[in-house]
């Protein structure tokens, strides 16, 4: 994993490492904040929705900071333990078949592609790029190895492919007068990837 840099007034920084970013979107009120350009959004490997919380995880979350207790924070895993993780991450096994998976699902999102379907061309207007495979691929080896599988399954790329995809696609105004989303779509191209395979 090779150090990430920053470039600020023409010098070179290096960052530590590990070194991720996580940014939050607020879908009631957008003023003040703009969107991502779809090239930086492409860089984010999941986005993941976060709903309101239980009424027990609420009522945790209440107590805990209207109280006037300190918490007391505890390293639970060092940068250098998490890039050993990410390292036995990496060798976690996946067939060609698999992988043909996961890559048939990113190309069944583009509208141009000729297996995509009739629903796809007429309410995407651009699909995933090529890294969304590798990070279907990844995402799916990190979730083999915390179900203690060491070899990804089917059900493993057809978990992590809504966080993957859903910031990828750009849906056109046809899916917004039908009342298309984008998880419906995903969704669908999960369940169709088999018989395309099979063409």
């Amino acid at each position: 994993f090779p150090s990430p840099t920053l470039f600020r007034s023409g010098r070179r920084h290096s960052l530590p490492t590990p070194f991720f970013v996580l940014a939050t979107q607020n879908p009631i009120d957008q003023e003040g904040t703009y969107p991502l350009p779809e090239a930086q959004l492409d860089r984010f490997m999941f986005n993941v929705l976060v709903d309101y919380p239980s009424q027990a995880d609420e009522l945790e979350v209440v107590l805990r900071t209207t109280s006037d207790e300190q918490a007391v924070l505890q390293t639970q895993l060092s940068g250098e333990n998490l890039l050993e993780l990410a390292h036995v991450v990496r060798r976690i096994v996946i067939t060609p078949a698999m992988a043909l998976v996961a890559t048939q699902i990113a190309r069944l999102t583009r509208p141009a592609d000729a297996q995509s379907s009739e629903r796809v061309r007429r309410c995407v207007r651009w699909g995933a790029g090529p890294r969304a495979s590798q990070y279907m691929v990844l995402g799916a080896k990190a979730r083999a190895a915390l179900h203690g599988s060491p070899v990804v399954r089917r059900e493993d790329i057809a978990a992590v492919a809504p966080p993957v995809l859903r910031h990828r696609m750009k849906l056109n105004f046809q899916a917004e007068a039908e009342g298309t989303t984008v998880e419906q779509i995903i969704q669908e191209i999960i369940r169709n990837v088999d018989s395309t395979l099979d063409r």
